[in-house]
């Protein structure tokens, strides 16, 4: 089939996948789905390993931060640590009524704050450069006129 125009013809569009865009509390409540999802499966695949529920902290949060809106990336940074404290509780490994549990939760987050912070700082760097892209793309028009 020739072209009109006299252009060469355009190939089919490449099929993307649907970018969600969830709200802040979306973004909350997305990460603290996958963070207990993943202490269950930390709990049954693992034997509640905290340092294997640390090392796939990071993806969720990246995740986190690429999947909310602009309008809302403040709250990325601020959500994932809530999510890795509500994941970390049923596998914290604490016993002994309501004091025993939550000094399971303290000593887990205290013990792997360096996994906390690096999912923090993942979360904090990735909403940062995508404000900084969205403020270079509204001074973009402004320069050219």
């Amino acid at each position: 089939m020739p072209a009109q125009g006299g252009g060469a013809p355009r190939p089919a569009p490449a099929r993307r996948m649907p970018r969600p865009r969830l709200t802040g509390l979306g973004g909350g409540l997305f990460a603290c789905t996958a963070m207990v999802l993943v202490a269950g499966i930390c709990a049954l695949l693992f034997g509640s390993s905290l340092f294997v529920y640390g090392l796939l902290f990071p993806p969720v949060a990246a995740a986190t931060a690429l999947w909310v809106r602009p309008a809302d990336l403040i709250t990325a940074p601020i959500g994932v640590p809530i999510a890795f404290a509500a994941g970390v509780w049923p596998i914290s490994g604490g016993s002994g009524g309501f004091g025993g549990q939550l000094m399971g939760l303290v000593s887990a987050l205290s013990l792997h704050a360096g996994w906390l912070y690096a999912g923090t700082l993942v979360a904090a760097l990735i909403a940062l450069v995508r404000k900084a892209v969205l403020i270079g793309r509204r001074r973009l028009p402004r320069r050219a006129a």
